[in-house]
């Protein structure tokens, strides 16, 4: 199975198709890749994140404002601007490669009137430059070197170099969000790190996947800044993050 599995992997590398996703009762259009992840070569319930989808509807409004940190090809990204249609997306990814399929999918004619901003980063705890790891079996894997990737990435298939930035430099440029989701492949604490004005100031809720190694740092972070930390199901977490984490600011909190 590992073989076979190895060939699909390099059978299909570089291929895109245009498939859909439902959101908010309406049907949406998304360009894929299996060089991203083998399950877009599926058909039915489980190909898509349906968690992505489901915070996207449960968390946004029309008008808000949304940094996706870790796009891919962009579920949570076209997820979040089909519901904030009025807001503006800031959809953000390193792998160049993956990059474009974002910005060719925000082309599209159901995306016409929406603000979707592709930029093709990594964000870090730095302005700088860094080695970036292309993963040798699905690109979701990919990491910047420092972080050091998670194990699914089946071994290193290209190292490229690319700008880092922090969440707070964005700041500069780009509307506050209301929302961030951070999937970054174990560079989520240094996300974090170069994020503290976003933090205490501008006092978005975020959406994290958060690795054992860090999860005592991240949580310590936000709860020094009178943030409260949930699991998926909204039990509250007080110890140690969950690997999917969402941090609302106390004042936020509905009773």
């Amino acid at each position: 199975m590992k073989i076979i599995r190895t060939i699909i992997e390099r059978l299909s590398r570089g291929k895109v198709f245009k498939r859909k996703i439902r959101v908010g009762g309406k049907t949406i259009p998304l360009l894929v890749s299996p060089d991203s992840q083998l399950k877009y070569l599926k058909f039915g319930a489980g190909v898509f994140d349906q968690d992505l989808i489901n915070i996207a509807e449960q968390y946004l409004d029309s008008d808000s404002n949304v940094w996706d940190v870790g796009a891919n090809v962009g579920v949570f990204t076209f997820a979040a601007s089909s519901v904030a249609h009025d807001g503006t997306v800031v959809s953000i990814e390193a792998d160049i490669w993956l990059a474009n399929i974002l910005r060719k999918t925000a082309m599209f004619n159901e995306y016409s009137n929406n603000n979707i901003c592709v930029l093709p980063v990594a964000i870090s705890n730095e302005n700088s430059i860094a080695s970036f790891v292309i993963a040798a079996r699905g690109r979701a894997s990919n990491a910047l070197k420092v972080a050091g990737g998670r194990s699914q990435m089946g071994g290193i298939r290209e190292t490229q170099y690319v700008p880092t930035l922090t969440l707070d430099t964005l700041l500069n440029t780009f509307s506050a969000p209301d929302f961030v989701k951070i999937d970054v492949e174990g560079a989520e604490y240094m996300v974090v790190q170069g994020a503290t004005h976003l933090i205490n100031k501008v006092r978005p809720i975020f959406y994290i996947e958060v690795g054992d190694d860090v999860s005592s740092q991240i949580l310590k972070i936000f709860q020094s800044a009178n943030y409260g930390v949930f699991d998926p199901e909204g039990k509250r977490l007080m110890d140690s993050c969950a690997p999917n984490t969402f941090f609302i600011p106390e004042e936020k909190n509905k009773p």
